[in-house]
């Protein structure tokens, strides 16, 4: 028998600021980068009832941890439950289990970030945000600690939701915060472009887009999701959190690739952790477009809940609960 920590949205919802994610996920990238193992999401759906599961995971050496999420949703409910495993990387015993929903906007957040501080230009003053839900909030929020911006333009359809966001961000961040009515006033003159929706037709032009911008889109998990027009994903330095995801759920990519524009085996530059490893240079030039397709995976969410765990487990949150090894479960000792 070992014991592990259940971990609560409320025991480690106020443990880590933006920064801490943005520090544990860029190491977690790194090991990714130098050889650590990291798989694409795996997900099932189901008709009758309809409804869908999916998990991914990643194993972080230096960290000493392995795990994940799993989550599902009932597409009846309209809501999703976010389940993280978290294992030893040396023993495979379990650590915790975490629930992963409070800390989901800021390690998916903190991977745009750690590609921002890659990607972007080290001049970069301006960003542009559309979106204005939970994740366009993780992302601005995290990437907001790798550059000094000076102003930030949110555009989302609903005028209600940008100014509230605006609102919001004026007080929390040091750089000039506004809501516009627009994608082209959000996008003019921005040196960073943050997507961050759920639609499946493409939420900005490629000729908005201007030499030397980063692109920052965490739309595009589905193959039908692509918020990016083609055009843009085949002029730009093209970087996945995960090399093996673009030919499967990265939908700008994959519409990219349909339209004939890039091939689908050189179309990619090279994935995050390869450029936080210094193993892809990532921008070479101030006039260069860089574009991080973020989907999710493993690498993150398991950087997050272990650093969640060691400050819960020294903060003496949490509820301890007992597991039985398989070898008792498979001899009944």
């Amino acid at each position: 028998m070992t014991d592990a920590l259940f971990l609560t949205s409320g025991d480690v919802d106020d443990l880590a600021e933006p920064a801490d994610y943005v520090a544990a996920v860029r190491d977690a990238y790194r090991q990714v980068g130098s050889g650590a193992p990291a798989e694409p999401r795996t997900a099932l759906t189901s008709r009758d009832p309809p409804g869908m599961l999916t998990t991914y995971a990643a194993i972080l050496p230096d960290t000493g941890a392995m795990g994940g999420y799993t989550y599902a949703a009932g597409f009846g409910a309209e809501d999703a439950w976010f389940m993280t495993p978290l294992f030893d990387a040396e023993t495979g015993e379990p650590l915790a289990l975490l629930d992963g929903a409070s800390m989901n906007p800021y390690k998916t957040g903190a991977a745009g970030a750690v590609a921002v501080d890659a990607l972007a230009r080290d001049d970069a003053t301006e960003i542009a945000v559309i979106g204005s839900g939970a994740q366009a909030r993780g992302q601005l929020a995290t990437t907001a600690t790798v550059r000094e911006f000076e102003a930030v333009r949110v555009f989302s359809p609903t005028a209600e939701h940008r100014e509230v966001f605006a609102e919001e961000f004026a007080g929390r961040i040091d750089a000039d915060v506004s809501a516009v009515g627009s994608t082209s006033a959000a996008l003019a003159g921005a040196d960073v472009v943050i997507t961050a929706t759920t639609a499946s037709d493409p939420v900005i032009d490629d000729a908005a887009i201007e030499p030397g911008t980063h692109v920052t889109a965490m739309g595009q998990y589905h193959p039908e999701k692509n918020e990016l027009p083609p055009e843009l994903v085949a002029r730009a330095t093209y970087v996945p959190d995960l090399r093996a995801r673009a030919t499967r759920d990265a939908g700008s990519f994959l519409a990219a690739v349909d339209a004939g524009l890039i091939d689908a085996e050189t179309g990619v530059a090279a994935d995050l952790g390869a450029v936080v490893a210094g193993e892809h240079p990532g921008r070479t030039s101030d006039d260069e477009v860089t574009v991080f397709d973020s989907g999710g995976t493993g690498i993150e969410t398991a950087a997050a809940a272990h650093m969640l765990y060691k400050r819960a487990s020294e903060a003496g949150r949490g509820q301890s609960i007992e597991f039985a090894p398989a070898s008792e479960a498979l001899t009944g000792r």
